[in-house]
């Protein structure tokens, strides 16, 4: 097991303050993004020529960072380690800076960013060109073979908490908290009523999955870990114009099994994958193995678990939709369950 990002290694500034970073003169103008989904503050602002784009991260403006225990800014964790910085050439973070935005609520942070929203993807449901995709695919690979054995000493996203943070108790928790994003408070109780009658094959799995994940995450702590991004959606993703892969929002990164990603992007991506779901699975395998991960003692075991654990994550939303298109990806997603929880009795 490769544990070289074990030891410690140079560690990045957070400055004090945007003024620090970016200077006094900053004005920032309201951005917005419907690809996100967390209801986090963003602003553009241009300096000294210079375009940038400010993210506000906090516990109150963000129900993600709420629902997965966020309190300490995991993209700040991120680049104060120097974990960024050991990316593969092919990924940019895009990051240029992160200040401390202190609140009388507690401290929060501003993720700076290079604007290169001219570089991402459209928004909406227009096919990935194959190239784009099977290059992304690739960059996933890559990412995940530097990163292949690493350990979290840092304080990432857990392998306990990667596959929990959406069970139907979100809901409760943020009406709780005094939470209001349609979201969580809404759209996630009534997709998993759904799933209870749309998916009544594969519901006993997930919701008692929901209750106790301890089974799903000792079989996936068997399997190889590495870096996982967690969130390879559309809306975090680009091409600059070097060719590397754009890949924004490091909100749920942490160390875990590199299916979970891959299972990820086919599961939020599916509307615009240029190619079935299983060749995008197929085509990532090869893309380890170009990049010297030999697959072939885990991966059947690895990337039935991780699907049936994204499903944790969204079988609310694959519930939602109506139509045979719909109910053909809905029985797709609980037949990828029913072999995971297969996966689970083979212990």
């Amino acid at each position: 097991m490769d544990l070289r990002f074990d030891r410690s290694a140079a560690r990045r500034h957070v400055a004090a303050s945007l003024a620090e970073l970016l200077g006094p003169a900053v004005r920032g103008e309201p951005l917005t993004h419907t690809d996100g989904k967390s209801g986090v503050r963003m602003e553009r602002a241009v300096v000294d020529g210079h375009r940038y784009v400010l993210k506000y991260l906090h516990p109150t403006d963000d129900w993600i960072m709420r629902a997965t225990g966020d309190v300490a800014c995991r993209p700040v964790t991120l680049f104060r380690h120097g974990w960024l910085d050991r990316l593969p050439a092919c990924i940019d973070h895009a990051v240029f800076g992160i200040a401390w935005d202190d609140r009388p609520d507690g401290r929060g942070a501003v993720l700076v960013m290079r604007d290169v929203g001219a570089w991402l993807l459209d928004e909406g449901d227009a096919e990935i060109p194959l190239e784009r995709h099977r290059a992304f695919l690739d960059h996933m690979a890559q990412l995940h073979a530097v990163f292949w054995g690493t350990r979290d000493t840092i304080g990432l996203l857990t392998l306990d908490d990667r596959f929990g943070w959406f069970a139907p108790k979100l809901a409760e928790a943020e009406r709780a908290w005094g939470g209001t994003d349609p979201v969580p408070t809404r759209l996630v109780p009534q997709g998993w009523a759904r799933f209870a009658e749309r998916a009544s094959r594969a519901a006993d799995v997930v919701f008692t999955l929901h209750d106790d994940p301890a089974p799903l995450v000792a079989a996936l702590a068997e399997t190889p870990q590495t870096l996982v991004h967690g969130d390879w959606k559309a809306g975090n993703l680009g091409v600059d114009p070097d060719g590397r892969t754009i890949l924004l929002d490091w909100a749920v990164t942490g160390v875990g099994p590199a299916c979970a990603d891959v299972a990820h992007y086919v599961c939020l991506n599916r509307a615009r994958l240029p190619e079935s779901k299983e060749a995008t699975l197929q085509a990532y395998r090869a893309a380890l193995e170009r990049h010297g991960i030999d697959t072939s003692p885990w991966w059947d075991r690895q990337c039935a678990l991780a699907l049936l654990g994204i499903l944790l994550l969204f079988g609310w939303e694959k519930a939602l939709g109506d139509g045979d298109d719909a109910a053909a990806e809905l029985a797709w997603w609980q037949d990828r369950a029913l072999e995971g929880a297969e996966e689970l009795r083979n212990v």
